[in-house]
């Protein structure tokens, strides 16, 4: 047993999830500040209108994330149960099986969304004064997106054998780099949008290469060699099973922004849409370190599952869901506090600030209980239980958020308002339900190990 090893299955509780997600949530909210600094840019550089063709292309985006997140966890989740069980050749072979998968996938990608990159706009709600920026933008991103997805799993793979900070460290250097060149693209070279793109898939490139240096440079458990790589049915089906939670909760995202970008646009127009897309990215920076803890609790609670201690799983599911709790709460509360402030840093149009504070105030009123939805999606990933998963991962978006935004809008003439009140009353609902699911979930485990 070498050493990570033996840190996932016998290290105090509290310090082993503080070692693995503080590497992550640090990574996390870095990642989040570049999301907000690089709208900051793009809209005090080029205008609100850019802030809302950057609005209908993030959907695009949360694709290329979605695939790259089905295989990555999908093929995380089957390697920490693999080395729990000390079964190093099979975590070698998926692997080298995700990379097979993800490389294919990442070019199938860039075809495809090339060819319908004007649709697909038009689909998440671009319209003629937006299609611009967002065709710019996205034409740009889809270059990037051959290789990106290879970057975002692979960084799964390495938090699945334990070096969370390996994995903060690819992350650190793309999204710093990216803030540095958003700056030089977006200013002194006056490209416009085009230069925040630019300045992405350049430093996508740059994780890339750090990724492949810190895998075959040999300071990785994992030995993928060539005889890993041929495509294996069983491992594939079973990343992809396992993943797919991911992926439709990523994917749901963007089937979700059809329905909210069109309605933003029915009630409230061009305006409404930079507004969401300002709420949207200081929503990611409030999620963005619960999801930090989550990768963190992940590599623990498949190792153990794999090991057959359920009583660490226990354990790192509720200080999961109290470290997520108490971090969203606080950063819930800055963002109730200085509403004004936030959409002051992205333009300093009176209209934007004004309507924006409103809809921020009450999009964010719910976030502290989200965690325990969050937390409990990805802890069915991690036990390899997919429907469960599923189930957590679409619960929000889809099957609560989406019937909310076309009905509440439209009671006691609520409009735009009823929009901006879907969003909590969806993280309520959500939550209550995940707490039911969890409770039973965890019975049928006790069970299974008691009958073992």
């Amino acid at each position: 047993m070498n050493e990570r090893s033996y840190r996932l299955e016998n290290e105090k509780m509290s310090k082993l999830l503080m070692n693995l997600s503080l590497p992550a949530t640090i990574g996390m909210i870095v990642n989040a500040l570049y999301n907000i600094v690089d709208t900051i840019f793009i809209g005090r550089g080029v205008g609100y209108l850019a802030i809302g063709g950057l609005t209908v292309a993030f959907p695009i985006q949360m694709m290329i994330m979605a695939v790259a997140q089905m295989i990555g966890i999908g093929a995380a989740s089957a390697i920490s149960r693999s080395l729990g069980a000390k079964d190093i050749e099979r975590a070698d072979h998926v692997a080298g099986n995700s990379f097979l998968a993800v490389t294919f996938l990442g070019i199938l990608i860039c075809i495809l969304g090339s060819i319908f990159v004007e649709p697909l706009l038009r689909l998440f709600g671009a319209t003629d004064t937006l299609m611009p920026y967002g065709k710019e933008y996205i034409q740009v991103i889809l270059l990037g997106s051959i290789y990106f997805p290879f970057v975002v799993s692979a960084n799964n793979l390495i938090r699945a054998e334990g070096n969370a900070k390996a994995a903060m460290f690819s992350m650190l250097i793309g999204t710093i780099l990216n803030i540095f060149l958003d700056y030089i693209f977006i200013f002194p070279l006056d490209m416009g949008i085009r230069g925040a793109a630019l300045a992405t898939i350049v430093s996508q490139f740059v994780s890339l290469i750090y990724v492949l240096v810190y895998i075959y440079g040999g300071s990785s458990t994992l030995k993928v060699k060539l005889h890993h790589l041929k495509p294996d049915k069983g491992i594939m089906i079973e990343m992809v099973t396992v993943g797919f939670p991911a992926f439709a909760r990523q994917f749901s995202g963007s089937f979700v922004a059809i329905v909210l970008n069109n309605s933003l646009v029915a009630y409230g127009g061009e305006l409404a849409i930079a507004i969401f897309g300002v709420i949207n990215r200081v929503t990611m920076f409030l999620f963005m370190p619960l999801f930090g803890i989550v990768q963190g609790m992940q590599p623990i609670a498949g190792y153990n599952y794999g090991a057959k201690r359920i009583d660490r799983v226990k354990e790192v599911l509720k200080l999961s869901i109290l470290y997520t709790t108490v971090f969203a709460a606080f950063s819930t509360m800055i963002g109730e506090l200085f509403p004004g402030a936030i959409f002051g840093m992205f333009d300093d149009d009176p209209l934007l600030i004004e309507k924006g504070v409103t809809a921020l105030r009450i999009s964010i009123a719910m976030v502290p209980i989200i965690g325990v939805q969050i937390v409990g999606a990805a802890l069915f990933q991690s036990l390899g239980k997919a429907m469960p998963s599923l189930i957590l991962s679409l619960l929000r978006q889809v099957f609560l958020l989406i019937p909310l935004v076309l009905i509440l809008p439209r009671l006691f003439g609520l409009g735009l308002l009823g929009i901006w009140l879907s969003i909590p009353l969806a993280d309520v609902l959500s939550t209550l339900i995940t707490i039911v699911l969890l409770k039973s979930e965890m019975k049928k485990i006790n069970l299974q190990f008691q009958v073992e």
